[in-house]
């Protein structure tokens, strides 16, 4: 039996309001330079999955639906690289700074991706989705330390919404 987790956004409610407040300012800063809110949840979406936070991949997947993505773009998003007819160039570079913030490859690699990524995206697009990325990637975080599950039938209005201030759990 799992040991019992504590819920950390209900311990220290004070810190959890300031990373809500975080994803709201860069949810803020997104539109007015062009990024799509589908773009978001596209890097919270891809985060959550090498992160392997399941309550926040449920959430982002409803809430990418929400925001224009199609089924078909989040059921092989894992695989986006072999699928570059599903996602535009700027949706590409976001994948591209979901994964190296994630991730944190070599630094090789990392120029590689970083290159391919601000080919696209101008200095504040790139700044934005690499907070975004380091946004979710603290919520998935907490979600799976302090033991959040998808719950079945829960809808995005119901559950937690990094970038729209809701509450976890």
């Amino acid at each position: 039996m799992p040991a019992q987790r504590v819920r950390i956004d209900k311990t220290t409610p004070q810190v959890y309001r300031k990373l809500i407040a975080v994803s709201a300012e860069v949810a803020a800063a997104a539109e007015p330079i062009g990024l799509r809110r589908s773009l978001v949840e596209l890097v919270n979406l891809r985060c959550s999955q090498l992160n392997g936070c399941a309550f926040c991949m449920d959430l982002h997947a409803q809430l990418g639906r929400t925001a224009g993505l199609t089924t078909q773009q989040i059921d092989v998003m894992a695989g986006w690289r072999d699928a570059p007819d599903l996602y535009d160039d700027v949706e590409q570079a976001a994948l591209e700074i979901a994964e190296l913030v994630t991730e944190l490859p070599a630094h090789d690699a990392a120029d590689l991706a970083y290159d391919r990524a601000t080919d696209i995206l101008d200095t504040d697009q790139t700044a934005v989705l690499i907070w975004a990325a380091v946004t979710i990637n603290a919520f998935n975080r907490m979600s799976i330390v302090s033991g959040y599950r998808p719950r079945p039938g829960a809808s995005p209005q119901k559950a937690a919404t990094p970038f729209t201030g809701g509450a976890t759990g």
